[in-house]
């Protein structure tokens, strides 16, 4: 990790006068990333990480005269270091140092650290086949989520991916972009999008119009799960309709109706859902681009908050808060990284234990 670190984070600028440090900054970022991958997710912990491995961080870093960064050191350079600059050395490391299944989906979504003071609302992509943050970008106090996910699109290698957003990222500026960036799209529409969504929604009433039998039928699958008592029904309908592009969703050829119907003890719960895409009309691909997509929620967003306590940490100082946030997802990488049936809870314990599991996990 160490070399891999030096490679991608070298030319992260230092927020102290270099001639006056006694600490490699790079040394206090892999301090931070190993006392986070061992379960240290608060300063107290992040202390107590440094004051218990402090051998083996000293043979592990060999720092300059043996000597250790204190916890305020270490507050005090993430209080300082900007925070968009290790936002994009991530990226750029993560981008470099995973390999990325082409073809992927690759989610957009939101999401709030409420500890926060006034909240941190940060955009994030998750590649959903590797299971792996490839980045995230804070949205403005001022602005939403539609002037971040260009900005973070922009930073990221998106070439035979299919992305996925929903409705707040469902604009023609953020379609043109994915194709420009050589991706396809799936993008949901909701009655925000007026037209797009009146257009889409009555060409699928046509279909089911008894009267227009000649009207051209959407190709059709359907699959039912059952899990925790539900008993889920998912169908989806696609259309090769070139409407959408005609006015001005670019490479637009496909419109998409997802309805679920879930049961449990007699509760029903039915939802029909719209979608626009460059993917050819096939509706067991599209559906299950639509299920990957939600990924980022269970496998990404519940996993900062149940497992790295994300919400749960309460740095007010919105740089630091930022900074942290992108240690937990460079921890989370890392950690998923490794193959096995073990969670992460168990393996941010087991590296907390074992130094030589510690260092595998840090291992490029």
């Amino acid at each position: 990790m160490l070399d891999s670190l030096r490679m991608h984070f070298a030319d992260l600028p230092d927020p102290r006068m270099v001639n006056k440090c006694h600490h490699r900054l790079l040394d206090i970022i892999a301090i931070a990333v190993a006392a986070t991958v061992a379960g240290a997710d608060d300063w107290a912990a992040i202390e107590t990480f440094v004051k218990t491995k402090a051998k083996w961080l000293q043979e592990w870093l060999a720092p300059p005269e043996g000597i250790l960064p204190s916890i305020d050191t270490i507050k005090r350079v993430f209080r300082r270091l900007n925070a968009e600059a290790f936002e994009q050395h991530f990226i750029a490391w993560t981008q470099a140092t995973f390999q990325r299944t082409r073809g992927q989906v690759i989610a957009i979504d939101g999401k709030t650290v409420r500890g926060v003071d006034a909240n941190l609302h940060l955009v994030s992509a998750w590649a959903t086949v590797n299971g792996i943050s490839l980045g995230q970008y804070k949205v403005d106090d001022k602005s939403n989520e539609i002037t971040a996910i260009p900005e973070l699109l922009s930073l990221l290698t998106l070439e035979d991916a299919i992305v996925t957003i929903d409705a707040m990222g469902c604009q023609k500026a953020i379609a043109d972009q994915i194709v420009e960036q050589k991706a396809d799209y799936v993008l949901a529409v909701k009655k925000n999008q007026g037209k797009l969504y009146q257009l889409v929604e009555a060409r699928f009433a046509l279909t089911d119009d008894e009267r227009f039998v000649n009207h051209p039928q959407p190709d059709y699958t359907v699959t039912e799960e059952r899990r925790n008592g539900w008993v889920e029904r998912r169908e989806c309908w696609v259309l090769a309709d070139d409407r959408a592009m005609k006015i001005g969703w670019r490479n637009c050829q496909t419109l998409v109706r997802i309805r679920s119907h879930r049961e449990k003890d007699g509760e029903i719960q039915e939802e029909t859902r719209y979608f626009i895409s460059t993917l050819p009309p096939q509706p067991a691909l599209l559906l299950g681009c639509v299920r990957a997509h939600w990924a980022i929620e269970n496998s990404f967003h519940w996993v900062l908050d149940a497992v790295f306590k994300e919400d749960d940490n309460r740095t007010q100082e919105r740089t630091t808060a930022r900074n942290l946030a992108s240690l937990r997802r460079i921890a989370l990488n890392l950690l998923k990284r490794r193959k096995g049936k073990t969670s992460l809870r168990q393996m941010r314990y087991q590296a907390a234990l074992n130094e030589d599991f510690l260092l595998d996990v840090l291992r490029p």
